[in-house]
């Protein structure tokens, strides 16, 4: 029997329908063989990082156990973003889902393609103010500060706005944290 290991995803999209579009990637994400998604942070609508001349992204986190490597899992959020039409041709630029393997256990992992905790995950609110509500006591690996301290940390000039957006699909029994 495999591992069951719980990570956390962040998920954002900022094109078509964004409320949709994560629906989408969060019952496609829970209908995968050896991924169960637990539990979702609110909605949040936060300005572009990096490339600014964009649409505001609507970004959540998912709490998901799993029984897939941090490869396996990375593979299958590629395809899952491939059929939601995610194209990659500006750096942060604008996408119909974006899917982040934020943590995965306590494991921290530096690999070419893939890297746990996620890189830049620590001077993001739109990362750790939706991660703070599922795991902010968690400790993030590499550091000995755990994800609420990281969020209180952020500096003020990043807008985020919380959003009273539901994303529950149906059929899908989640514990929905507010």
């Amino acid at each position: 029997m495999s591992r069951i290991v719980t990570a956390y995803l962040g998920l954002g999209a900022n094109l078509g329908d964004r409320q949709s579009q994560l629906r989408q990637a969060i019952e496609r994400l829970n209908q995968t063989p050896g991924i169960r998604v637990t539990r979702l942070s609110s909605v949040y609508e936060t300005a572009p990082v990096g490339y600014l001349d964009q649409p505001n992204f609507y970004n959540l986190v998912a709490e998901v156990k799993t029984t897939l490597t941090p490869n396996a899992l990375l593979s299958v959020i590629l395809q899952i973003e491939q059929k939601l039409h995610r194209v990659r041709e500006v750096r942060w630029g604008p996408r119909t889902i974006d899917i982040d393997i934020l943590l995965y256990g306590d494991r921290a992992i530096e690999q070419d393609e893939l890297q746990i905790p996620h890189p830049r995950m620590k001077e993001r609110a739109f990362v750790l103010v939706p991660l703070s509500e599922l795991a902010g006591n968690k400790i993030i690996p590499g550091t000995d500060q755990t994800v609420e301290q990281w969020a209180g940390a952020l500096t003020p000039d990043q807008q985020i706005r919380r959003l009273d957006l539901l994303l529950y699909p149906e059929g899908l029994s989640l514990e929905l944290n507010r």
